[in-house]
């Protein structure tokens, strides 16, 4: 006979698992909430005091923030052979040897600007990540395409918030003066930007470098031709993104463009644009910035499940 002063166990142990399941939160969420809470402060504190020596700290914070939490989020779903120490160097080194090798190359073969500036920055900085993640991961123990990705997309995250932190640096600076908001505005888009840049894209080509290394008869990442065959395309996903704002001038002139305006144009000189052909700009840059986002998304995420279902069926 149940007694009458001991509550049934179903319903005394469903409120606390309710109550348990509430208060879960993914650590990269946690981690996100909370740099940005920071983040914010540093920002408000700043322009309320007008305190130059907190700038460093707003520039650091926004520019790190969407590429940590993006490779805490990754990190959480990798095979296992990955170790947080593993991860960091990547992050920090890898990231790096990435600014700088593209930064020497970029000014030694790219001193001419040119319509094929765009592909040249997109080879060059997919070579020297991949360069600087090939090294990293040399003297893993087992190589599966999730650890590749994750891995490749720590590299591509440093390399990301160390450009981020750059480009905020850069706009602090202006012809009136110093400007805390430019800083602002440039690390708000560029983090909004940051998921579907270079740590997406280094994540595809790690995958294929590990895959590579899972066939080899070594057991080691070797550069070959289905690596360099993914290294094109991702090097085309990337000229495509920084080449989306000329794109879309031309296509808006194409357009709307008038003879007046196109004449100018032959001229050298800069024709005044209209409010239509302002907002028609604004819709073709950020429609084919997200074509090129929605690509590579795809992309990996293909690359992702085909490595899925290939688990699922060695285990039957």
């Amino acid at each position: 006979m149940t007694s009458l002063v001991e509550p049934a166990p179903y319903p005394a142990a469903y409120p606390q698992a309710a109550v348990r399941h509430r208060r879960h939160m993914p650590s990269w969420l946690k981690l996100f909430l909370v740099g940005a809470a920071l983040w914010a402060a540093t920002v408000l504190i700043t322009f309320a005091t007008l305190n130059v020596n907190l700038v460093p700290t707003v520039i650091l914070l926004g520019s790190f923030l969407v590429p940590v939490t993006f490779v805490a989020f990754a990190f959480a779903r990798a095979d296992g052979v990955l170790t947080p120490q593993r991860i960091f160097t990547a992050f920090v080194v890898g990231g790096v040897l990435g600014v700088l090798g593209a930064s020497v190359l970029e000014s030694a073969l790219l001193r001419q600007p040119s319509g094929l500036g765009f592909v040249g920055v997109g080879l060059i900085e997919e070579a020297v990540k991949l360069g600087a993640l090939w090294l990293l991961s040399r003297h893993l123990t087992r190589y599966t395409v999730r650890d590749g990705m994750v891995l490749g997309a720590s590299v591509g995250f440093g390399f990301a918030a160390l450009e981020s932190a750059g480009y905020a640096f850069t706009s602090l600076f202006t012809p009136s003066g110093l400007s805390l908001l430019n800083v602002v505005e440039t690390e708000a888009l560029r983090g909004a930007l940051a998921p579907v840049g270079h740590g997406l894209w280094t994540a595809i080509l790690g995958g294929v470098l590990f895959a590579t290394a899972a066939r080899a008869r070594n057991g080691r990442p070797r550069p070959r031709g289905s690596v360099f065959g993914w290294f094109l395309v991702v090097s085309a996903l990337h000229a495509m993104w920084d080449a989306a704002g000329i794109v879309a001038v031309w296509l808006t002139l194409l357009l709307t463009g008038t003879a007046s305006q196109l004449r100018m144009i032959e001229l050298g000189q800069a024709p005044g644009v209209t409010q239509t052909q302002v907002h028609l700009y604004t819709i073709l840059n950020w429609s084919l910035l997200a074509a090129d986002a929605a690509v590579g998304v795809v992309l990996l995420w293909l690359r992702w499940r085909r490595q899925a279902t290939a688990r699922v069926a060695h285990a039957r």
